[in-house]
């Protein structure tokens, strides 16, 4: 069904994505407006079939571009297709969509239409929330990213900034089911810290990624960036898998059967790893584009405020 656009009527964010209709943040976002002051701001969602046309996409940012109260966009599983598509259309984009390629946050400043990846940056936040400080100098543990798409670049981004100085992972290896996405990772992240060895390593089955993780030392960092779990049934591990002594273990997603955190967590104890789930990104992911789009600042207590509101 074809998008029809009509003016906002009131300060509106716009959430475009594939069926936004049955997200939880139709529900929560109101309430978020409540707390934060947001008088009268609305959500709607934009529903586009995952590799829509750029007549489609051309068309939904040109009327968030021309209209005065629509705000901005939260975009997901679009962000490349649209950013490729539209990105004439921006004034201003940040540097890591440029890096990345791709659009997660649409906003006005100035008169001007802005694109930012966030995912850097919320995929940060979320790790400084469970990762010790000065981790990485102190145990000189891997990092296993499983699957090579949008969330394992931007967290490679986040862990190749010049500011960590010396506390990077040496090594971060990202495996994934099959090559193309793999050959773009290595495309995208070559030469982005002379630090940080990168391996991509093609791994088809759950099993090959057993092989993998069994390489890791202890305190690694392993993360899954597949959508297994929440998108699909299954986890990119089998039962078998054995997880390295003393590490941490990431499932970014929240929802779902989560089974790759379920094996994790059957492991805590014996190999003493440190199981986190993916709700506090979800906080981060929703929170840093509306304080682009509405240019309000949300952290500390009031963060907090959100995502208890949202639990709720």
């Amino acid at each position: 069904m074809a998008n029809v656009y009509q003016p906002a009527t009131a300060p509106t964010l716009y959430f475009i994505g594939v069926t936004t209709g049955q997200s939880s943040i139709m529900k929560v976002f109101p309430k978020w407006a409540d707390a934060l002051g947001l008088k009268d701001a609305v959500i709607k969602g934009i529903d586009f079939a995952p590799h829509s046309s750029a007549e489609e996409y051309r068309e939904a940012v040109t009327f968030i571009k021309n209209d005065p109260l629509s705000l901005g966009a939260l975009v997901t599983t679009h962000k490349i297709d649209l950013f490729n598509t539209c990105k004439d259309l921006f004034e201003y984009v940040d540097p890591y969509a440029e890096r990345l390629g791709e659009v997660s946050s649409i906003s006005k400043k100035d008169g001007k239409l802005c694109a930012h990846a966030k995912d850097p940056i919320s995929s940060g936040l979320a790790l400084e929330n469970f990762v010790p400080a000065s981790y990485w100098t102190k145990y000189d543990g891997d990092v296993l990213l499983l699957g090579a798409g949008g969330s394992t670049l931007a967290m490679s981004v986040y862990f190749a900034q010049e500011q960590f100085g010396n506390n990077v992972p040496k090594r971060i290896i990202i495996a994934n089911r099959s090559v193309p996405r793999l050959e773009s990772a290595k495309a995208i992240l070559d030469g982005i810290n002379p630090k940080i060895h990168f391996e991509y390593i093609h791994n088809p089955t759950p099993a090959d990624n057993d092989k993998t993780l069994a390489s890791l030392k202890p305190h690694s960092l392993i993360v899954n960036a597949t959508g297994l779990g929440k998108d699909g049934p299954g986890s990119p591990l089998t039962d078998d898998c054995v997880f390295p002594e003393d590490s941490l273990v990431w499932e970014i997603n929240y929802r779902g059967d989560l089974l790759f955190k379920r094996q994790a967590e059957a492991q805590a104890q014996s190999r003493r790893l440190h199981v986190e789930d993916g709700w506090i990104y979800f906080i981060h992911g929703w929170t840093q584009v509306i304080s682009e789009v509405f240019q309000i600042e949300i952290k500390g207590e009031l963060l907090e405020k959100l995502s208890e509101i949202a639990k709720s």
